[in-house]
């Protein structure tokens, strides 16, 4: 939509923009909700988090598929940028690496929707602290 040019093209932009934040601001119960944190550091957006982020929140959309998606900074993994975390109900969180639209329908589909793991995990290499 390039102008908008009555009130049904300024309702219409609304609609499309309030579905986009509410993915993003699903926060009462994120333990029992897909959750999905897309890194933002520069040297993220510089291998095309941005890009990432915006296609994974419209597809969650248009799958509807109830996630809290977020942005975070460096993971430390910025040789397989850009990095996206997964946690799914009740289970560890997972970090894709070098993930684009590509990587990310597939993310969605087998892992998220399907529960099966997908190539591109990066190992975990740190411990929580309780």
């Amino acid at each position: 939509m390039d102008k908008i040019r009555n009130l049904a093209d300024l309702r219409e932009l609304k609609d499309k923009l309030q579905s986009k934040t509410k993915l993003r601001d699903k926060s009462e119960t994120p333990e029992q909700m897909v959750q999905i944190k897309v890194a933002m550091a520069t040297c993220c957006i510089a291998s095309g988090s941005r890009e990432t982020m915006n296609y994974i929140v419209d597809e969650l959309d248009k799958r509807n598929i109830d996630a809290v998606v977020t942005q975070t900074g460096c993971m430390g993994y910025c040789y397989a940028e850009p990095t996206v975390e997964v946690i799914l109900p009740g289970k560890e969180p997972m970090v894709f690496g070098y993930v684009d639209s590509r990587k990310a329908d597939e993310i969605i589909e087998k892992y998220i929707k399907g529960g099966m793991l997908v190539e591109g995990i990066i190992p975990v290499n740190y411990k929580k602290i309780d």
